[in-house]
């Protein structure tokens, strides 16, 4: 009897091992019929305008690939929490889509600040962090096997427009005015190197803090310094307060952002105080009466979906699904973290509709693309004014 129940104990203990073995090698967020994708957006703060967008193209590209099958007939399931823009949320909307929802991989993370605190809660369970709503170098640097980013980074973005702006557009004297933050620091950075390339130095340079609205102190400030030029460490609301608030001093230089600041809503916000306003980005924005009739097409079908316009971001949230499904539909019926990783680094993606540089990924370069390019108001909308720059 006592042989009897040490070999059933064994059997049982075989049997859990066996159990176990094959929960460790199952991956998180993959079903037979499903694929769940998590992304972090700003649905209730400042950066609401962006997010809500990039929200609806995330949506219509999943419900279109989904519609034609999916992923070798796995549905995408796509899950969207709101951060507020604040890190301390972020965290919690991490752990929740970790825990609960058992994502496979992060798309699409709105913020430097919320990709930075959120991305060591993804690693610790080898989920990917991908293509981020933030051009930040962190995004990507230092390599690690899990995080890729897509976007030009705002310190090259910058460093290239200031010395464009000072060959092209005779940019003699710069101020800088930046969020006292990570994604501040980088367009301060930026731009303090492409001067040193030219020989030059800011005149003055002041900071706010994230969520201010009242911009008067430091535009005086600049205004003093008498410089021609304003680099804008800034978002949506604070480049509208910073240019406002200029004009309303009668104070008229020009303005150079990031792709941070190209978005349409600059200009159906701003209205004439933001004309001659100049951005650095990749995606131009899809108006609905584009010359291009695929992105027409495009916009009318967004349109008939959210009964709204599509903006800019409603653009970067569709190509970013795009790429997420053309990685996964590369890998192959047999989806897993490694493989997905794999196929990513090896892959270029060629330009589309909306005018993106090509995309390239190596084991050794998790940035797809260093190119940005110079965009203006004018009459109301934005006019791309230069080709790629490097």
């Amino acid at each position: 009897m006592k042989l009897k129940t040490i070999a059933r104990t064994l059997a049982i203990m075989a049997t859990g091992a066996a159990l176990a073995g094959s929960a460790v090698a199952a991956q998180q967020g993959v079903t037979k019929d499903e694929v769940v994708v998590g992304s972090i957006q700003d649905l209730s703060g400042p950066l609401a305008g962006f997010s809500k967008p990039a929200r609806n193209g995330m949506q219509m590209r999943v419900d279109e690939i989904n519609a034609a099958g999916g992923v070798h007939g796995r549905k995408i399931k796509l899950v969207v929490e709101d951060s507020g823009y604040d890190p301390k949320k972020g965290i919690l909307a991490a752990q929740k889509m970790v825990q609960k929802d058992q994502i496979f991989s992060m798309i699409g993370t709105i913020g430097t600040p919320v990709a930075m605190a959120t991305m060591p809660i993804l690693f610790e369970k080898n989920i990917t962090h991908l293509f981020p709503l933030t051009a930040a170098r962190q995004m990507y640097d230092p390599l690690h096997k899990l995080k890729f980013s897509f976007a030009a980074p705002y310190y090259d973005q910058i460093r290239n427009g200031v010395k464009w702006m000072s060959k092209e557009r005779g940019a003699k004297s710069f101020c800088v005015i930046y969020q006292d933050d990570e994604f501040g620091l980088e367009i301060f950075h930026g731009a303090e190197a492409g001067l040193k390339e030219i020989g030059q130095k800011f005149t003055e340079v002041t900071t706010y803090k994230r969520g201010a609205t009242d911009f008067a102190a430091q535009v005086a400030k600049m205004k003093g310094s008498n410089c021609d030029t304003v680099v804008m460490g800034t978002i949506i609301r604070e480049t509208l307060g910073t240019i406002g608030t200029a004009r309303k001093m009668g104070w008229n230089p020009n303005f150079i952002g990031t792709s941070a600041s190209y978005t349409d809503l600059i200009h159906k916000l701003g209205g004439k105080a933001v004309e001659g306003f100049y951005s650095m980005h990749q995606v131009g924005v899809p108006y609905a009466d584009d010359p291009s009739k695929n992105i027409r097409d495009w916009a009318a079908r967004y349109k008939a979906q959210f009964n709204e316009d599509p903006g800019l971001f409603s653009a970067y949230g569709y190509v970013i699904a795009d790429l997420f499904f053309q990685v996964a539909n590369k890998t192959g019926p047999k989806l897993t973290t490694e493989a997905f990783v794999k196929t990513l680094e090896s892959s270029t993606f060629p330009r589309d509709m909306f005018g993106s540089p090509v995309y390239s990924f190596t084991p050794k370069q998790h940035l797809g693309n260093t190119k940005s390019r110079a965009s203006q108001i004018q009459n109301g909308k934005w006019v791309t004014v230069t080709d790629y720059l490097e």
